[in-house]
């Protein structure tokens, strides 16, 4: 039976990068995962699933010495945002000038991403890569845990890091109530050919009615785009001829890029919002979408799950430190309860979102019209992500989320009843 200090669940990008960021702390640490990844070739075409990686996952991958591998291959800076309300005047755009960056962010294939942490974690000697790995039972003792894997073989730690995805075993396991909506959309996930460069600015239409002609495009490249149309019919345009798919591209963005052209397989995907009432227990802790999930439409699911990585390598690292018990839930609360807040922030400026944008209704259309300039004549400040208060993260769009809680003032009160809120009408001060 081995004997190890962390069990990371899940392989994915996140879990990967708190195993890496645990090297040289003293702490052993075992990955489980379900299926070794596969090399990445070269001349492969770029792969539906991105992210917009911010400025602080861009902090953390430089400290775990994968970002210079990362944009080696392929990744694509960008510098601004525009977001406009189809067919109205509504319109709000902010770019990195004004912001006082650099950039914004960076757009990269997740696979990207996820094959340099695991080449970095294959060389970290504190770190063990099982796979294929996967769990079968888990015991939680008073001292350890007790992983069962699939092969028979047996193993204990310390602590158990639950990053194995959405749809988690381990969140299941240890019955933590989830707080689980249907956003009652489909994303439609492509590559997109436009006759114009985009210089690098993401566009964004806004995609909250029951039309499938409503897209959300991140710029990635000169003439390669991803697309992610957010909307009801997305299955029926995923089912269309190319010219008619292209035809409703074209109009969805007013022409802004020239002629748009499918260039790639359409991907659907059903699009759902997760909020784990726990994120730690005794002897486990969740990551990343195992302990929320959001909408989209920001791009932050990635970023929040690594700022959960970078807050809980910090916790473990100083936990150990100081000679005390990093699987008890005690010691954990810390790290529960920075994350959970953030969480809650992201995943209820979201909602507001998609509560100003559902539906079609004149009035409630010049509404969202009217607050759409308003949040655009704004001064540029610094956001609640950036405040001293609220640790290491960064917004990937700055200005982007504090102006979504200024345009939904109570909202987070809707969504999370059973959280307190004192803090939050004041996030876009």
């Amino acid at each position: 039976m081995q004997s190890v200090d962390v069990a990371i669940v899940g392989g994915g990008m996140v879990g990967l990068a708190v195993a890496c960021g645990l090297q040289g702390s003293g702490l052993r640490v075992a990955v489980l995962e379900k299926a070794e990844p596969r090399p990445l070739a070269a001349d492969a075409p770029p792969a539906l699933r991105v992210s917009a990686i911010n400025a602080a996952s861009e902090k953390l991958l430089t400290k775990l010495d994968v970002w210079r591998e990362i944009v080696a291959q392929r990744a694509s800076c960008y510098h601004g945002m525009e977001v406009w309300d189809k067919d109205s005047f509504g319109h709000i755009s902010f770019d990195d000038q004004s912001m006082g960056f650099s950039h914004l962010g960076y757009i990269i294939e997740n696979a990207v991403v996820h094959h340099a942490l695991w080449q970095k974690a294959q060389r970290c000697a504190d770190v063990t890569l099982l796979a294929p790995a996967e769990l079968q039972q888990v015991a939680w003792g008073e001292n350890e845990a007790f992983l069962s894997l699939q092969d028979g073989s047996m193993l204990t730690a310390r602590l158990v890091i639950g990053a194995d995805g959405a749809n988690s075993w381990l969140r299941n396991k240890a019955d933590i109530p989830l707080t689980f909506w249907d956003y009652h959309h489909h994303a439609l996930v492509a590559t997109i050919r436009t006759a114009e460069p985009h210089q690098a600015v993401a566009r964004r239409g806004v995609p909250w009615r029951r039309d499938p002609r409503l897209p959300a495009a991140q710029r990635s490249a000169p003439v390669l785009d991803r697309l992610v149309a957010i909307a009801g019919e997305a299955q029926r345009m995923q089912q269309a001829d190319e010219t008619t798919f292209n035809r409703a591209l074209n109009i969805a963005f007013d022409n802004r890029l020239g002629l748009c052209q499918l260039a790639s397989e359409r991907e659907v995907f059903p699009l759902t919002g997760r909020y784990a009432r726990q994120f730690a227990a005794h002897r486990l802790a969740l990551v990343g979408d195992a302990a929320h999930t959001i909408h989209p439409l920001a791009g932050q699911g990635v970023n929040l799950g690594f700022m959960d990585a970078a807050e809980l390598i910090d916790e473990l690292k100083r936990l150990h430190a100081q000679g005390k018990d990093i699987g008890q839930h005690l010691y954990l609360r810390r790290y529960e309860r920075s994350r959970k807040h953030s969480a809650a922030l992201m995943l209820a400026g979201m909602q507001g979102f998609r509560e100003m944008f559902s539906g079609s209704h004149p009035a409630k259309k010049f509404l969202r019209d009217v607050g759409l300039k308003l949040a655009d004549t704004l001064p540029r400040r610094e956001t609640a992500a950036d405040s001293p208060g609220d640790g290491p993260q960064r917004s990937a769009c700055p200005g982007y989320v504090n102006r979504v809680t200024l345009l939904s003032p109570g909202l987070g009160r809707r969504v999370f009843p059973h959280l307190k809120y004192s803090n939050f009408t004041s996030f876009s001060h």
